[in-house]
C-alpha cells in the first residue's frame, strides 16, 4: 500500500469517527457500531490473563558425561568374542565381550597362591599358639607365625584386588579359590544398565591395557544444550518448563553459559524431565523456551498494540466508542504479545483496522 492510499484512508477514518461528536476526554472517542462494521473493526473480549508461549529455539539433545561409562580392557590381550550388539540394550552384570590374556592366568595364579599360602599360615598359627598353651615353645614363635599370617593375608588380599579390578567379581574369586581351575578368558560385565552406543573393538583384535572396547550409556537423565541471543540472557524464565516442539518432552533450566559463542549466542542447559525415551543424544530439535514476567499479563495479537512515540497502547473499547490505554509490552512471540496494564476480564480489545482507530485518536487528540 503506497503512501498515497495510507493517507486516503487515514483521512476516510477520521472523517468517519470525528465528525459531528461530542466533546470526550483525550483518550476517548467515539466510534458506532456502523462505523466499525463499515471499517472491519473487530474486537477480542479478555477472558483472563495467561502465560505468552516463549519463542522457539535450535537446541541439542546432550548425555551427561556421567550417565556413560566406558568399557576399557583392564590388561593386554585378545577380543575373543563379542556378546553384545551396538544399540542393544544391557543390563547390570550383563556379558560383554570375552578377553584371553596371558596376563589374567597370572593373576589368578597369583590369587590361588596367596590363598593356599594364607591358609597354610593360618594353620602354623593354630599349631604355635597350642604348643605355647602347652609350654612347649617360647612366646617369640607365636609372634613370629602371627605376623606370617598377617604378611599372607595383605597378599591374598592384594591378589583379589588386582582380579576385581580387572572385572571379576567376588562370587567367581571365591569359585576360583575353592575349585583351583584356572579360566582362559575373561569376560568382562556391564557396571549397570543402560544402551551400547559404541564398540570400539573387533574379535581378534589385540588390545593394549587401558584400550576402549566399549561405550555405555544410561539414556534416562539427558541435557538439552539450547541456542539463545545473548540480548535474550535475562528473558527466560528460572521456573519454567520448556517443551521440545513435535515431541513429547519437557525439560527444566538448569544454567546459562557464562561465555558469549559465534554469532552472539549463549547456551542454555536444560534437565530432560519427561519423555527422555523421545530423544537422542546428539540430535538437533526445537526447543520452546517459557519467557520471564509473563505470568498474570494479557495475551493478545501482534496486530493489537499500536505505538505513539515510546508508548504503546491498546484500544479498549466503551460506551460511546473507544478509549486508547496505555500498556506495558512484557513479551511477544510470533504473532502474539504480552501486554501488562490497567485491563480487566471482560475488556473489549480491538484487535482489526487499529491504524484508522489511531487515526481517529490521534484526530480528536490533537495528536500527528
Amino acid at each position: 500500500m503506497n503512501f498515497s492510499i495510507r493517507r486516503a484512508l487515514g483521512a476516510f477514518a477520521l472523517l468517519c469517527l470525528v465528525s459531528g461528536s461530542a466533546v470526550y476526554a483525550a483518550d476517548t472517542f467515539p466510534v458506532t457500531a456502523a462505523q466499525m462494521k463499515a471499517l472491519g473493526i473487530t474486537v477480542q473480549r479478555l477472558d483472563r490473563p495467561v502465560d505468552i508461549r516463549g519463542p522457539i529455539y535450535p537446541a541439542r539433545v546432550v548425555l551427561p558425561l556421567q550417565q556413560e561409562q566406558v568399557i576399557s580392557a583392564p590388561m593386554a590381550g585378545l577380543v575373543d568374542q563379542l556378546l553384545v550388539d551396538e544399540h542393544q540394550a544391557i543390563t547390570r552384570g550383563q556379558p560383554l565381550l570375552h578377553l584371553n590374556s596371558p596376563e589374567y592366568g597370572e593373576q589368578q595364579l597369583s590369587a590361588l597362591e596367596a590363598a593356599n599360602k594364607g591358609r597354610l599360615a593360618q594353620a602354623t598359627l593354630a599349631r604355635e599358639r597350642s604348643l605355647f598353651a602347652e609350654g612347649i615353645i617360647p612366646r617369640r614363635r607365636v609372634f613370629e607365625a602371627e605376623a606370617a599370617a598377617s604378611d599372607a593375608q595383605a597378599r591374598v588380599r592384594q591378589a583379589n584386588g588386582a582380579l576385581r579390578l580387572a572385572g571379576v567379581d567376588s562370587a567367581a574369586i571365591a569359585e576360583l579359590i575353592r575349585s583351583g581351575v584356572l579360566k582362559d578368558a575373561l569376560v568382562l560385565h556391564g557396571k549397570s544398565a543402560g544402551v551400547v552406543v559404541g564398540i570400539d573393538a573387533k574379535p581378534g583384535q589385540r588390545v593394549a591395557a587401558g584400550d576402549p572396547l566399549m561405550r555405555v550409556a544410561d539414556m534416562s537423565r539427558l541435557w538439552l544444550d539450547i541456542q539463545i541471543p545473548a540480548e535474550r540472557a535475562n528473558a527466560w524464565a528460572r521456573n519454567g518448563q520448556i517443551v521440545v516442539v513435535g515431541r513429547k518432552a519437557t525439560a527444566k533450566p538448569l544454567s546459562l553459559g557464562a561465555v558469549v559463542g559465534e554469532g552472539q549466542i549463549l547456551t542454555l542447559r536444560a534437565e530432560v524431565t519427561a519423555g527422555a525415551d523421545q530423544l537422542r543424544p546428539g540430535e538437533f530439535v526445537q526447543a520452546q523456551v517459557p519467557l520471564a514476567g509473563t505470568r498474570g499479563a494479557w495475551t493478545l495479537p501482534l496486530a493489537a498494540v499500536v505505538r505513539q512515540g515510546e508508548q504503546a497502547h491498546v484500544f479498549v473499547r466503551t460506551a460511546q466508542g473507544f478509549v486508547a490505554q496505555p500498556v506495558e509490552v512484557v513479551a511477544s512471540s510470533g504473532p502474539s504479545v504480552s501486554v501488562a496494564g490497567p485491563l480487566k476480564v471482560g475488556d473489549q480489545i480491538a484487535i482489526s483496522s487499529v491504524i484508522a482507530l489511531k487515526a481517529a485518536w490521534l484526530g480528536e487528540s490533537g495528536g500527528e
